[in-house]
């Protein structure tokens, strides 16, 4: 059975003759670990599918699975926790806090999770160092490069480990020299067994992936492999935790999930 799979999805936006169909009918499937480019043209549905894909967006109809998970069939409260516990976002326009610290801004993740400030702090610190940025913690991102804040918004999106990691536009306000430097990151955090899904204009930066997914009018035209990494043996961890998560999802008390947020001592 595929890691990830997409049946018939789509989405629709109005009702009637002034229905607007963003996605119509989108099927593929993706193995754990694998690496995809999307690319279409603008208004394609590119950002629509990713959406969905990140449980923040519910389609109109069709399936979407995670290692069997039907994530749609959660609750609010429980795809709360599948995405924060199992899906990291890129956004091309960086969305960093401006007045908070480098470190503060790859802590809002684990705002939630239960557990002290100084685990909080070394996981953060952990994700720095593996983007990069280990010496910039205590910056703010206004003294940091677009390359390095496009650094910071990726240690945020892994700081929990996720398994999968949907990156939208991610070199869009970048140069050439900072896009290559990013991509760089993202093969080797493939290579480390993540799952990667990648929305992109640029052909340069979709062959770092294996595969490319086209999109057109809402539809998939066009589902080939490239000559990117070579696939790569997923982390035992991410099949295991997701695991755990689908074994529990149903016990936990109603409330567990609904967690206070921590006070501002907490996160720093």
């Amino acid at each position: 059975m595929s890691y990830i799979q997409v049946d018939n999805l789509t989405k629709e936006y109005g009702t009637g003759d002034a229905a607007v169909v963003a996605v119509g009918g989108m099927s593929f499937h993706i193995q754990m670990g694998e690496f995809v480019a999307v690319m279409g043209e603008s208004g394609s549905g590119k950002s629509t599918l990713l959406s969905m894909m990140g449980a923040l967006n519910t389609p109109t109809s069709g399936l979407y699975s995670v290692d069997g998970l039907e994530v749609y069939q959660l609750g609010q409260d429980q795809r709360a926790d599948f995405r924060r516990e199992f899906l990291g976002f890129v956004f091309q326009s960086f969305h960093l806090v401006p007045y908070l610290t480098v470190l503060e801004n790859v802590m809002l993740p684990l705002v939630t999770i239960k557990t002290n400030g100084r685990t909080k702090r070394s996981l953060a610190e952990d994700a720095l160092s593996r983007v990069g940025l280990a010496g910039k913690a205590h910056r703010l991102p206004s003294q940091l490069s677009g390359g390095e804040q496009e650094r910071v918004a990726i240690a945020r999106a892994i700081v929990n480990e996720p398994p999968i990691l949907l990156a939208d536009e991610p070199s869009g306000n970048l140069d050439t020299k900072t896009t290559r430097e990013v991509m760089d990151l993202f093969r080797s955090l493939n290579q480390e067994g993540m799952t990667i899904v990648m929305v992109t204009h640029s052909p340069e930066c979709a062959g770092y992936a294996q595969r490319l997914l086209r999109i057109s009018d809402g539809l998939l035209v066009e589902d080939v492999p490239l000559n990117g990494n070579p696939k790569t043996k997923p982390s035992d961890s991410h099949s295991a935790s997701l695991e755990a998560f689908c074994s529990h999802r149903d016990h936990r008390d109603s409330g567990s999930s609904k967690t206070k947020m921590s006070s501002e001592n907490d996160l720093i």
